[in-house]
């Protein structure tokens, strides 16, 4: 402690630069070759040479070179403190194709990202990231070198070893993207309000604009002579400043349910604001060149970090609450670029991916919602809404209530990409016309002529309408109503008998000691009149537990004893409402799960939770 009070002393009053760099050189290499090695022994040097620049900032840049070189070794084991971070991100700003930022704080970021553990009590950590990464984009290989970074970070097997590396990476993707809206959130106030944006500014601002702000108003010949005046008027916001440029188009017609919130005092969401349809409502935002050239890289990182499987589920998971301004909403060429990401989540089999293009909870707007027909982010014929759409209802326990969430909100979507001859379209208005979705007569019939109307839509129909007839045929035949299947029975032969005879009547069924899964369920919900269920020792688990839920709401005795059931099945039978009789001996019930179904099954009379954690 005396050596460094003594080095702390004499770079105070610096006289020769050159005196003072031998000094620095001197008290990093005591610090690392002191017998007692502790953070105060190592920071102590840090924290002294901080002061000295930040009280002498006339120094060349030589000089500033010399000093990074003289404390990097330090730096292999230690953040840089605060004002350190500032110094450094100054360098990177001012010379980014110095090889300081290349051999002396590539380790440097290569440790804060994996070890740091919170940007937010480290925010200037957080900078010095961002500055760093962006002066690798202004090599001359540019994102070549940024994309390497990225692959250093992760490693070379295909699963990453360091946990805190992506959260890191996104949260410094998330500040940096912010940072290049951020002139214009802050003149957020001098600027129309989001509710006056929606109503085409009608009303007169009273506040006192610093920036240019004008009304447009067309010419009387660009509004057809037909129209309503009501329906006619077009209105034009310009809001600019020397780093961004908004320019909002806005009709007065508006969907009835937007102008029934209008009176609302509350200002509305961008991204309500925006949905009434692309036709009549667009916002284009232009950028600076540096913050422009900010946001191509960093949602090109953004790109390159859903290309890794492994980080896929957390980054699909992190970006799932939309963490971005309004602005950069709608802002064309942010949502285009990001449509990358989003495809690569549509694309991924994982439900703990995909899942997340739905929104985290009712009532607000998800990916799906923003890159669907109609959405703000949608500048494609519906290719990526018809994906998304595909992959949801490939794994969606809740089917039933998915279809009735595109039946109030994209049925047009799905009937016009239907019109055109897509097969998942086509295949999600069958589904509607079978789980009697649509209860408007003359939308079902606008659905049965659009199906009839292709190929592929008149056939799928045809067979929906079999499928109907033989149902009624079976339980106009009757048939057993009690069934027993022999053990070791698969899936393929239930399938095999359920199809050769008439079971409309079944109300027993025992599939107990066969080798039946979880995908004997859709034969299972092809029972009409099925009221008790034996699954004892099968393989049946959760996705069929959740398919059943949605389907089978008449069952009352559900037998799952030593099934591989979890709370993310056993929660789905909530719905169940007729169950009297359930048996969970040996699953992996927990006791929140079923305190959870006991206050939602009014009529469960006969609970078995033996070998449990509910036991």
């Amino acid at each position: 402690m005396k050596k460094i009070y003594k080095y702390k002393k004499v770079l105070s009053n610096p006289s020769r630069w050159e005196v003072v760099l031998k000094e620095i050189r001197t008290l990093v290499d005591m610090a690392l070759t002191s017998p007692l090695q502790d953070d105060s022994i190592n920071q102590a040097p840090l924290e002294i040479v901080s002061k000295l620049l930040s009280e002498n900032t006339n120094l060349t840049t030589q000089e500033h070179e010399n000093i990074i070189v003289a404390i990097a070794p330090l730096l292999e084991n230690n953040h840089p403190p605060p004002d350190l971070c500032e110094f450094f991100c100054k360098h990177c700003r001012e010379r980014p194709r110095s090889m300081v930022v290349i051999e002396v704080f590539t380790p440097v970021v290569q440790r804060i990202l994996k070890h740091n553990m919170d940007f937010g009590k480290c925010p200037r950590l957080r900078l010095f990231t961002q500055e760093y990464i962006l002066a690798l984009n202004e090599l001359n290989a540019g994102m070549e070198v940024v994309k390497k970074f990225i692959q250093s970070m992760h490693g070379p097997t295909g699963h990453c070893p360091h946990p805190r590396v992506l959260p890191n990476l996104v949260a410094v993707c998330l500040a940096a993207i912010y940072s290049c809206y951020e002139e214009f959130i802050n003149s957020r106030d001098n600027s129309p309000s989001l509710k006056e944006i929606r109503n085409g500014c009608q009303q007169p601002c009273d506040r006192k604009p610093t920036l240019p702000l004008r009304l447009l108003h067309p010419s009387p010949d660009l509004v057809s002579q037909e129209a309503t005046l009501s329906e006619a008027r077009l209105k034009s916001v310009v809001v600019a400043s020397s780093e961004i440029h908004v320019e909002v188009e806005h009709t007065s017609t508006a969907k009835p349910a937007l102008t029934a919130s209008a009176g609302n005092d509350s200002e509305p969401n961008l991204i309500d604001c925006l949905m009434v349809s692309p036709a009549c409502s667009t916002m284009s935002i232009e950028l600076g060149p540096q913050a422009d050239r900010t946001l191509g890289c960093y949602v090109e990182i953004l790109k390159l970090l859903s290309d890794y499987d492994d980080w896929r589920p957390s980054l699909a998971s992190l970006l799932q609450p939309i963490p971005f301004p309004k602005e950069a909403l709608a802002h064309e060429k942010f949502t285009k670029e990001l449509k990358y990401v989003i495809q690569r989540f549509a694309e991924d089999p994982r439900q703990e991916v995909h899942s997340c293009l739905l929104s985290v909870r009712a009532g607000k707007d998800g990916w799906f919602q923003l890159y669907s027909p109609g959405g703000v982010a949608c500048d494609d014929d519906g290719e990526l809404f018809a994906s998304m759409v595909h992959i949801l209802m490939g794994s969606c326990y809740k089917t039933k209530k998915f279809l009735l969430s595109l039946a109030e909100n994209k049925l047009g979507p799905c009937m016009l990409l239907a019109l055109r001859g897509n097969q998942t379209m086509v295949e999600i208005l069958c589904l509607m016309l079978e789980y009697n979705i649509i209860d408007n007569n003359d939308t079902q019939l606008q659905i049965i002529s659009t199906l009839e109307s292709t190929g592929v839509g008149k056939r799928m129909y045809e067979q929906l309408c079999d499928r109907q007839r033989e149902l009624k045929e079976l339980q106009r035949k009757g048939g057993p109503t009690r069934l027993t299947l022999p053990s070791k029975s698969t899936d393929a032969d239930l399938a095999r008998l359920l199809s050769s005879g008439s079971f409309g009547n079944l109300e027993n069924l025992s599939l107990a000691f066969t080798n039946v899964t979880s995908a004997c369920a859709e034969h299972l919900i092809k029972l009409p009149s099925l009221k008790q269920l034996n699954l004892w020792s099968t393989q049946f688990g959760d996705a069929g537990l959740r398919l059943l839920s949605e389907h089978l709401t008449m069952l009352q005795v559900l037998n799952l004893c030593e099934t591989p059931v979890t709370d993310a099945g056993l929660l789905a039978l909530s719905s169940m409402k007729s169950l009297c009789s359930l048996n969970m001996n040996s699953t992996k019930l927990s006791a929140d799960t079923y305190e959870d179904l006991k206050a939602k099954l009014p009529n469960l009379k006969e609970v078995d939770v033996r070998y449990t954690e509910a036991w």
